[in-house]
């Protein structure tokens, strides 16, 4: 069983905890990441999850997200995972973090202190179908209408960091 970080408000690692655990319920607080990459034409990478994802299958969110493993930093876990679900890696930038917590359905809940990354890319991409269902290039003009549009499609912390980090009015998404 995957372990992942579980920490306080403040981002302070408290131990190790099974990643089904942390995930059943309310959730438990623990640590996780969210990677932007944009291209050289500004088009971000978005990507369906796998329809084996216990929480929100099939929805849209960003390029990709997990939670770091024990002993690595934000910036290596997002490389990491870039690897592992989309087929390439690329240098990643720390951009911020921030706490939330999201119900989906009555299975559960995530419940995390999420760092977002931003990077750019280029080549070419070869998803992990175990992790993702499908992957495109979007113009950020038309994300940000699809998202208002058809809110229900994309995940609640892509919206979130959308608004927090990009400058996205999600009150418009409510609408």
């Amino acid at each position: 069983m995957d372990k992942i970080i579980i920490v306080d408000k403040n981002d302070k690692a408290l131990g190790l905890e099974d990643k089904l655990k942390c995930h059943l319920g309310t959730g438990i607080l623990h640590r996780a990441f969210s990677v932007f990459i944009f291209n050289k034409k500004g088009e971000l990478l978005i990507q369906q999850r796998s329809a084996k994802k216990i929480l929100w299958p099939l929805y849209w969110s960003n390029t990709c997200c997990s939670h770091p493993l024990e002993g690595e930093d934000y910036q290596q876990a997002a490389e990491r995972r870039l690897r592992e679900e989309m087929g390439f890696t690329c240098p990643v930038k720390y951009i911020g973090k921030f706490q939330y917590q999201a119900k989906y359905k009555d299975i559960g809940s995530e419940n995390e202190i999420c760092a977002v990354l931003k990077g750019e890319y280029n080549g070419d991409v070869i998803i992990n179908l175990e992790e993702v269902a499908d992957w495109k290039w979007i113009n950020f003009d038309e994300l940000k209408k699809d998202v208002i549009i058809n809110s229900n499609k994309y995940t609640p912390w892509f919206k979130m960091e959308l608004e927090k980090f990009f400058k996205v009015n999600v009150n418009e998404m409510t609408q």
